[in-house]
């Protein structure tokens, strides 16, 4: 008998990451024409889902089946409806996040990136050359403030936020992480200190949310702004690889210079770690930051050194689903 179990004596492994270009293209599509929000009322077989999106039956019946096999649709009986990890996150104002930036973005700025991955960034470990013409600019952040939603949102599910008051946002891109905090937590307050050029998008999302009332927001440059006060929980989000080894030191040792004793740090972000295997979503990203800007994913053990040098002493890491991991670190 042939063993079919995906091992050394099998492809199957290696064709299912040769062929996922397939399946993101496919499915990036699928969102750009709304086939996700066209099932959100129900099921609809290939005709009929064809003439809500506006494309031909063969290629609704392509994507339909691709999507289906991968697990993001249901067929029964000739009709296709949503799995329900499709409902939550793809079907726009009915999704608890709708995904549909962060989707453009890979396929419009991310994946044309990766092309010069391999012709050019494996051999000379240079980032690809990043056109903010047109549109792309909207594009972009588009897509990197849908994602840091996504991760504010699993943040928030993974950590217990009560019991604080004071909390330090220092750097950061996105003020969802602090909003999705406040949120579950109603006696907490925020200080943002930002860099200058990101307060705008800072004060907009907070007004919007209806937590500005709630938060201080700050405007120094991140690696050299020393915050004021005596925060009980400080959270350092998607920065330190955007920075260089001297420079996240001197944000660690600032950030400790605002925090009590005893307070806690969550420090956010993909890192290589030195387990047997390698978290791949971490791993991944360590290839795209590079490839998109030149900066960098670092080793978690580098990192954890940081911590130790600068006042903070590391309790446990958090994995957070299809999201970056969480060092939390106490003040010492």
């Amino acid at each position: 008998m042939t063993s079919t179990t995906p091992g050394a004596s099998s492809p199957r492994r290696i064709l299912d990451i040769a062929t996922g270009y397939m399946a993101a293209k496919q499915l990036f599509a699928a969102s750009r024409i709304g086939l996700f929000p066209a099932l959100a009322a129900g099921p609809l077989d290939a005709d009929a889902l064809a003439s809500r999106i506006g494309i031909t039956p063969r290629m609704t019946r392509i994507l339909a089946d691709s999507l289906n096999g991968l697990g993001l649709l249901e067929r029964a009986e000739g009709a296709y409806s949503l799995a329900p990890d499709a409902r939550a996150w793809l079907t726009g104002a009915e999704s608890e996040l709708d995904l549909a930036p962060f989707l453009a973005f890979l396929s419009g700025i991310s994946f044309p990136h990766w092309t010069e991955f391999f012709d050019g960034t494996v051999d000379t470990t240079e980032p690809g050359t990043l056109d903010f013409s047109g549109d792309r600019m909207g594009l972009f952040m588009g897509g990197v403030m849908t994602y840091n939603a996504l991760h504010a949102k699993m943040l928030a599910n993974a950590f217990d936020f009560s019991g604080y008051t004071d909390m330090l946002d220092l750097g950061g891109l996105s003020s969802a992480f602090a909003v999705e905090a406040m949120r579950t937590n109603p006696q907490l307050r925020t200080t943002f200190v930002f860099d200058p050029e990101m307060l705008g998008f800072v004060t907009g999302h907070l007004a919007e949310s209806g937590f500005d009332s709630r938060s201080t927001v700050v405007g120094l440059p991140t690696a050299t702004a020393a915050p004021e006060g005596s925060h009980d929980l400080v959270m350092v989000n998607h920065v330190i690889h955007r920075f260089t080894a001297e420079e996240n030191l001197q944000i660690l040792k600032n950030a400790r210079g605002a925090a009590a004793d005893g307070a806690t740090l969550l420090l956010l972000d993909f890192y290589l770690d030195d387990d047997e295997r390698q978290r791949a979503i971490d791993a991944l990203h360590a290839g795209e930051y590079l490839v998109i800007d030149g900066t960098v994913v670092w080793p978690q053990s580098e990192v954890e050194g940081w911590l130790a040098a600068s006042g903070w002493s590391p309790v446990e890491t958090l994995a957070l689903e299809g999201s970056p991991r969480v060092i939390v670190a106490r003040a010492v």
